[in-house]
């Protein structure tokens, strides 16, 4: 299902996306009793994987939708994506961001001339903020998880993995808003063989994890979690996705998510955001239900602020 879609999808963006490498670690390897391929979405256009489905989003609307301009709301990585995208296709980007939003995603988005408005650092300061500007600016409102055609573009990281290793047992992703797994589930689905997909999701941050619990969509109380990009919520486009194609969710703490990001650092050599990291923790937790398998895992972003890296003290 939705396989033609995604064909069609990953074509579209191609002039504007990276097909981003593929590392391995054979320490890594040893270390976890499987075949890693980490798929490194930190080397996307702007850092992280966004690219892909705001691209998809802003390309297919009207002429009329594009002369308006867009509107969404991001703590950091979908509103540079969408900044990028918009500034690709000559179009105005409206980027309501917290005011907890890391600075160098805020500079970020300044620097693809996108023009930030910001808000208390709650969900529903968020939406009211961006309706706001969807109402007086006449834009179209895009949202960063919660929209099949974005859902479509971060399934195209998976789809690329897959076709190099069509023979992957399982994918591990971050679990933030759900655009990123319910796209891989959809990849999985269709460019994999029996592929099976894992989600890793901080204890401070876990809704997707009771979502599945409960069959309805949870919020979360707090936010207290080093992982900035995953602090948003479920929607209700993706959560059929993922509720009837994810395996599992995978809680990890704060020290597991700082532990894993410091492996990727020293280990692959390159440089991840926290909430990239919450996927290998995720592995790490429960490795022995995953040995002697292989294992594709979604490096998401790498837009960190160097100053307040959790492992350089």
């Amino acid at each position: 299902m939705y396989k033609q879609a995604m064909i069609e999808t990953h074509q579209r963006i191609k002039p504007f996306i990276h097909n981003t490498p593929i590392l391995t670690s054979t320490l890594l390897n040893e270390i976890l009793g499987a075949n890693l391929f980490f798929k490194c979405e930190n080397f996307q256009k702007m850092g992280a994987f966004k690219m892909r489905g705001a691209t998809n989003a802003i390309i297919q609307l009207t002429d009329e939708q594009k002369q308006k301009g867009v509107v969404t709301h991001s703590s950091g990585n979908f509103a540079q994506a969408l900044a990028l995208a918009a500034k690709s296709l000559e179009i105005e980007a409206f980027i309501v961001m917290p005011t907890t939003a890391p600075q160098v995603k805020k500079d970020a988005v300044k620097g693809y001339n996108g023009q930030i408005i910001e808000c208390d650092p709650t969900l529903e300061a968020r939406e009211k903020a961006a309706k706001q500007i969807e109402i007086q600016k006449s834009a179209t409102f895009i949202h960063p998880s919660n929209d099949f055609n974005v859902i479509l573009g971060q399934g195209t990281a998976a789809k690329e993995l897959l076709e190099i290793h069509p023979d992957l047992n399982y994918i591990f992703t971050p679990v933030g808003g759900g655009g990123l797994i319910a796209g891989t589930t959809i990849a999985a689905e269709n460019f994999g063989i029996n592929c099976k997909v894992i989600g890793g999701e901080p204890f401070e941050a876990d809704d997707a994890y009771r979502s599945l619990e409960s069959g309805k969509i949870e919020s979360n109380t707090t936010t207290n979690t080093i992982a900035d990009g995953l602090k948003t919520e479920l929607g209700d486009i993706n959560f059929p996705i993922i509720q009837k194609g994810v395996e599992k969710i995978i809680r990890v703490t704060e020290e597991e998510i700082i532990a894993a990001m410091k492996l990727i650092w020293e280990r692959l050599k390159i440089v991840c955001e926290p909430s990239s990291a919450v996927a290998l923790a995720a592995l790490i937790k429960e490795k022995e239900n995953y040995q002697n398998t292989n294992i594709g895992i979604i490096i998401s972003g790498g837009n960190v602020n160097l100053k307040t890296l959790p492992f350089s003290k």
